[in-house]
């Protein structure tokens, strides 16, 4: 797992960073307008393009977060990522590398 983002509460969405090694972006997470069921809960915007989308999850530990997909054309794959809140009151965006993906060694 690694920290690829930290951000704080603005509002009803969210502003922070997102870096990583082909990314490195000023982003806001607004709400968005639900179309269907299925529809992100929020979009993610660096300056005015939008990279990316957000739906509201719950674990089974009973703790809410974010489900996060960003993309964008410099990036090989859509990054999937988690939104948490910290025990400082910020907020950090959580990825890991899916199990299938694995490099072999």
């Amino acid at each position: 797992m690694a920290t690829i983002g930290t951000f704080t509460r603005t509002g009803d969405g969210f502003t922070g960073t997102v870096s990583t090694l082909t990314l490195d972006a000023k982003v806001q997470v607004r709400p968005a307008e639900k179309s269907s069921e299925k529809a992100p809960d929020f979009r993610i915007f660096a300056g005015r393009a939008e990279i990316g989308a957000a739906w509201k999850k719950t674990s089974n530990e009973g703790r809410d977060y974010l489900s996060v997909k960003l993309d964008d054309p410099s990036l090989p794959a859509p990054i999937l990522a988690n939104l948490f809140e910290m025990e400082s009151g910020e907020f950090e965006l959580i990825w890991s590398r899916p199990n299938g993906n694995r490099s072999r060694e």
